[in-house]
């Protein structure tokens, strides 16, 4: 039986069932990973070991009658900016490439009680500062679908793994699209859960008000079972909500009979690849057909998002990233006095992205600056906030196009930063709201995937998961896998 493509609830089953067991499935990931990822290169940092360590103990646990949920046993990796104990974690930057966390994040001790079998830690945008992973100090990550182009960032290594069979799920990070528009380029679920509803104790800070830990998995089952074992209150996390948490996987019904879908017209406007915005618009008929009430509405702002966000982000990034000094952790360059190492050492430990991110804020929050960009911004964060709030007075969901093309080229964007940062924008003004949101599968452009966005009202992420498995439930699409030459 070929394990590496079943989805996680899939393989979880037949682990309950002892038809295969946990040290079975991480063995045939580990030989999957050693056969592809010289090729698609996901993973930064592989433990291997460590895995079938888990593993035999889950299998050793069940062997004693112990119950154990469906996540346990089952191989997953992990975004490189998510602090694991003993295992480095390095953001994908030269600044952190020897860092050792002395403690795990709140999700990773989630996902340990659940019983997972992390396989490694995976390829990122530095710092999460992309959309296309060629940003990483290591080497680019592939998309799986085609070998020759991005898998979009700052989540590539995430997402391609998942959608590699080297991993049955994976966790990533979203501050402006991170999770959702690599899911789209390559053919996966990616969920973005609302600011707050998952703890965001042990990720590696890039913005702080808009980065969101969510699941990266092949359908919407998976997507319900591991948002379950992440989400709820962590008094770690000053920000993360104190509020239930639903159980996600029984909310999963094929039925949205008189839910209400709004299509923001705003969404399907210039630099939209013609096919993605056909594809994205049989999708909301699908949905309409399915028992939906859709029709177009308006989110006025939303062409001041992308503006807004690159003042808003790089500014917070600025701050949370001066941290990175050579004293106290992380690379340390030497100089004739204490000014010159600080100098030597942020200069050798960032690439050009992060140093540009870092001057834009840093010019945004300077004395003259900031009432004139960074309070500006703010305000107009405010202002797409209420265009949500309103339009969620009428409809239970919102539906656009995850991106606005299909994974382009390695390489074609590179060179051309205003060019990248556009290729977020359908995703970055559900961060600037606080939103969640789910991006599934719902079609094939030049053989590539194409993703189907649908955001909810705060907390709704329930709401979501129905909707998307109702779609899936109804279509092919991700049953669909890339052909990369490897049993």
């Amino acid at each position: 039986m070929e394990l590496h493509y079943l989805t996680a609830h899939e393989l979880g089953e037949l682990l309950q069932r002892r038809e295969v067991s946990a040290v079975e499935a991480t063995e045939a990931l580990i030989d999957r990973i050693e056969a592809l990822d010289g090729r698609v290169q996901a993973f930064v940092t592989r433990t291997a070991e460590e895995a079938l360590e888990q593993a035999r103990s889950i299998d050793a646990a069940r062997a004693r009658g112990e119950e154990w949920g469906p996540l346990a046993g089952v191989p997953m990796a992990l975004k490189d900016n998510l602090c694991t104990a003993g295992v480095r974690t390095t953001c994908s930057s030269r600044m952190l490439a020897d860092w050792v966390p002395p403690y795990d994040a709140t999700v990773v001790r989630r996902l340990q009680a659940a019983g997972a079998v992390m396989l490694g830690k995976l390829n990122m945008d530095e710092f999460a500062m992309g959309s296309s992973t060629e940003n990483s100090h290591f080497f680019p990550t592939h998309n799986p679908w085609d070998l020759e182009r991005v898998p979009g960032g700052s989540s590539g290594g995430a997402v391609a793994a998942v959608a590699a069979g080297e991993a049955f799920y994976s966790l990533g990070s979203d501050t402006g699209g991170s999770i959702r528009q690599p899911a789209s380029f390559c053919g996966v679920v990616g969920m973005k859960p609302t600011y707050g509803r998952v703890s965001r104790y042990g990720l590696v800070a890039f913005a702080s008000s808009l980065d969101q830990i969510g699941p990266i998995t092949r359908d919407v089952t998976d997507c319900a079972l591991v948002l379950g074992a992440i989400a709820g209150h962590d008094p770690a996390d000053s920000t993360a909500a104190d509020l239930p948490v639903p159980d996600y996987r029984a909310a999963l019904k094929p039925e949205i009979k008189g839910l209400k879908i709004g299509v923001p017209r705003e969404y399907f406007g210039a630099g939209m690849e013609p096919e993605v915005a056909a594809i994205v618009r049989r999708a909301i008929a699908k949905l309409e057909e399915l028992g939906a009430a859709c029709e177009e509405t308006s989110l006025p702002h939303t062409e001041y998002a992308l503006p807004a966000y690159y003042l808003v982000a790089p500014a917070e990034a600025s701050s949370n990233l001066a941290r990175y000094d050579g004293v106290s952790y992380g690379l340390r360059v030497p100089g004739k006095d204490i000014i010159e190492m600080y100098m030597n050492t942020r200069s050798a430990g960032f690439g050009p992205e992060v140093k540009r991110r870092i001057m834009l804020g840093t010019y945004a929050l300077s004395s003259g600056y900031y009432d004139a960009y960074y309070l500006k911004a703010l305000k107009v964060r405010t202002l797409i906030r209420r265009d949500f709030e309103a339009a969620f007075k009428k409809y239970d969901l919102l539906a656009t196009p995850t991106s606005p093309t299909v994974a382009f080229r390695l390489g074609e964007k590179a060179g051309d930063p205003l060019a990248m940062y556009l290729s977020d924008l359908c995703t970055i003004p559900i961060n600037m709201a606080g939103l969640p949101a789910l991006s599934l599968p719902c079609g094939f452009s030049q053989g590539l995937p194409v993703g189907l966005q649908l955001i909810g009202r705060p907390f709704a992420e329930a709401t979501l998961l129905q909707a998307a498995y109702a779609f899936e439930q109804n279509t092919e699409y991700h049953r669909r896998r890339p052909e990369l030459g490897v049993a």
